[in-house]
């Protein structure tokens, strides 16, 4: 999403102190321990006692364990059933991740940042409904409680990781979705070092973490810590393991000792290694633009090839319209093929992305009529349902904004929101700032539409058709 003026330009892409746990000595029951001492034994029997040594000596006993023969130089001792090792029949130690349950973590929410026609009791979810219901209506406010309330509750096990990690994914995503970034950056410190081999399963050394909660804690714990730089070391330490683990698995492959399913299955993990490392790669200028260190950015994208992946590519082409350099962009998405022109209908979705990285080209060069017709001709192309149509008409709107046709953009943008999946930020804002322009009774329409976007809101998540609502607050509507 680009900010061109005070207006946004929606743009919607498919697209870790060491705690180190108590360790006890395991002892086998299939192990027999023979303790000497000069100090008798008090659970011995009597007669046992008062025996000398010279009487004791002759006599077998049947507590007396052999001594074993010493090895010789070469033999195998694995291959000597008098000295194999015990098997312990224990279960392996869990790890406790008790720490990451304290209430004392988790912040409240308030509703000071939601505007008032957002607080009524039909606006806000059933207490009931489900954490899964909550994240699909669009109540990511709810759902950060939702997860804290379930990471806090007693019937949690501290050693369940996959549930703990799980739920702090989506507090912590849902927190950043709602407007509340800052309090998520202090929340994710308590996941302390990532990289620490406790998180790290000690028989296989996989990560217990998701690589989904990685990512987000990385750019996170920089932001909590007030260390951007945090964030860019981070995306490498990541990127310097998925190096090991490719490299790993092009060893794997070079063997050729595996069945057609096993070859798969690496070819997968390969291609899965690939684009994690091109996407980290990404990251790190998104990184190094978030500092400033705009010359450093660009270097850095000069150095990426993301031309495997046509997605990340895009992604790319729009950090360089951040950076202003828009002959940069426009090179970046040339790679990517055309397999039909601007205006057929049978544009795929490669071509739609880099349709819109053009639009925004013009946009940027202040090229308006050319940016209209791009947009244009992607509506003629795209069936009404599709749900990038709002965002194509939202941008069209913008342009017309731009080339002084004010009466088009907001007949545009206010036959949007009558559409529930349509009421994104950029569209209220957008809609907000003309209202600023046209009237000086702005307030009371800014408070309208609030109202009405409330209004379609409830009756869409009445249906189950709130999907794409999405959270509310003031700075949606420039209250």
């Amino acid at each position: 999403m680009a900010l061109l003026h005070g207006l946004y330009l929606d743009v919607r892409h498919e697209g870790r102190s060491t705690r180190l746990s108590t360790m006890y000595p395991l002892i086998s029951s299939n192990l027999t321990l023979t303790l000497v001492s000069p100090i008798a034994n008090p659970l011995a029997s009597p007669t046992l006692a008062h025996q000398t040594s010279s009487q004791l000596s002759p006599r077998p006993s049947r507590y007396h364990t052999p001594r074993l023969p010493s090895p010789t130089p070469g033999s195998n001792l694995s291959s000597n059933p008098s000295f194999k090792t015990a098997t312990s029949t224990l279960p392996p130690a869990q790890k406790d991740f008790s720490y990451l349950l304290r209430p004392e973590i988790y912040h409240p929410l308030t509703l000071l940042d939601v505007p008032p026609p957002f607080r009524t009791p039909t606006s806000q979810p059933a207490p009931t409904s489900s954490l899964q219901s909550l994240i699909q209506l669009g109540h990511f406010r709810s759902a950060a409680i939702k997860a804290s309330q379930l990471l806090t509750s007693p019937s949690l096990s501290p050693s369940d990781h996959e549930e703990i990690f799980s739920l702090l994914y989506t507090r912590l995503s849902s927190l950043t979705l709602c407007n509340q970034t800052p309090l998520a950056a202090q929340e994710v410190k308590s996941l302390e070092d990532l990289n620490s081999s406790y998180y790290r399963d000690d028989e296989s050394g996989v990560h217990l973490v998701p690589w989904c909660l990685r990512l987000l804690a990385v750019r996170l714990q920089g932001m909590g810590y007030a260390d951007a730089r945090r964030g860019v070391m981070g995306y490498y330490d990541l990127a310097r393991e998925a190096r090991v683990s490719l490299s790993g698995i092009k060893k794997a492959l070079a063997t050729d000792e595996f069945d057609d399913g096993e070859q798969e299955r690496l070819e997968e993990e390969k291609g899965m290694w690939e684009e994690r490392l091109v996407e980290l790669g990404v990251r790190v200028a998104s990184a190094l633009i978030e500092m400033e260190d705009l010359e450093g950015a660009a270097k850095f994208l000069s150095t990426l090839n993301a031309s495997q992946f046509p997605q990340l590519e895009t992604q790319k082409a729009l950090l360089y319209l951040c950076l202003g350099d828009v002959d940069a962009a426009r090179s970046s998405i040339s790679s990517i093929s055309r397999n039909s022109s601007p205006t057929s209908t049978m544009s795929s979705g490669t071509d739609k992305e880099r349709d819109v990285i053009l639009a925004l080209a013009h946009i940027a060069d202040s090229e308006y009529a050319e940016s209209v017709k791009v947009w244009e001709s992607l509506l003629e192309m795209t069936p009404e349902n599709d749900p990038e149509v709002a965002m194509y008409q939202q941008n069209l709107a913008v342009c017309y904004l731009y080339l002084g046709r004010m009466d088009s953009s907001r007949e545009i943008l206010e036959k949007l929101t009558d559409d529930s999946s349509a009421t994104f930020h950029a569209l209220t804002f957008n809609l907000s700032t003309i209202y600023e322009l046209c009237t000086e009774r702005s307030r009371a329409l800014k408070i309208s539409l609030a109202e009405k976007v409330a209004d379609i809101l409830v009756e869409s998540r009445k249906k189950g058709e709130g999907e794409r609502a999405g959270e509310k607050v003031n700075g949606d509507f420039k209250l």
